[in-house]
């Protein structure tokens, strides 16, 4: 009986070599990708769509400015700060900065000590690290208060260009968004840590995870600082 008769033992061989085949095929790609794990691989996905979103908001940022007749207003001004009698340009916005570059600090240490299976240490810097966010948050919060009160808006401005109040508010509002869900992402690793779920499966990859949206919400505030407060 050969392969080709077209009998039942034939069509079984074929059928049993292309499943093994499919199979094959799919243990190939595993191998393949099993340094990646999925959980970083969804992450790094993650962030490459929300970097384009950040770069299509600053992209239409710089249009709207360079495109504009009216006069934009002078972040140095209005940004400034009354201390002490004198008035200091960007106080606020150089110490939200710091805070959210400290923040990185902190949580490189943690992802550095999770891999120590160091978990208080580990908990801390996370929590601290979140800290710093809520900071962050809170400091975001004051100046669009203050400028709420001088009269800034999403469709007007009494300073210049009625599109500074429409930037202004989107850019830094969806990235106080990203901060505002960083800080509960990393609260709850940092619980999860302290409870030992991760010691008991052995893999502290979630601290690096969490580690790279962090990191990816600090880059971007540099960004929107460049562009936002110092041109």
């Amino acid at each position: 009986m050969t392969a080709n008769d077209g009998s039942p033992a034939s069509s079984s061989v074929a059928s049993s070599s292309g499943w093994q085949g499919i199979a094959g095929d799919w243990s190939s790609d595993k191998d393949a990708f099993k340094q990646v794990p999925w959980g970083k691989a969804m992450m790094w996905i993650f962030l490459l769509s929300d970097t384009f979103v950040f770069t299509c908001f600053l992209t239409g940022y710089m249009s709207v400015r360079i495109s504009s007749t009216v006069p934009w207003p002078n972040p140095s001004e209005v940004f400034a700060l009354t201390i002490g009698g004198a008035e200091i340009p960007l106080i606020l916005i150089a110490i939200m900065t710091f805070v959210l570059i400290s923040s990185s600090g902190t949580m490189a240490m943690a992802v550095n000590f999770a891999y120590r299976r160091d978990r208080a240490r580990t908990a801390a810097l996370m929590l601290a690290t979140a800290a710093f966010g809520l900071t962050f948050v809170g400091m975001q919060a004051f100046e669009w208060s203050k400028l709420i009160a001088e009269g800034v808006r999403p469709w007007g401005n009494p300073m210049g260009a009625a599109q500074f109040g429409a930037s202004f508010f989107m850019i830094t509002g969806f990235h106080g968004l990203h901060v505002s869900i960083g800080v509960i992402y990393l609260s709850i690793v940092a619980i999860k840590v302290l409870r030992g779920d991760y010691e008991r499966s052995g893999n502290y990859q979630n601290v690096e995870i969490a580690g790279l949206y962090w990191h990816f919400v600090d880059l971007v505030w540099v960004f929107i600082f460049a562009f936002f407060y110092l041109w």
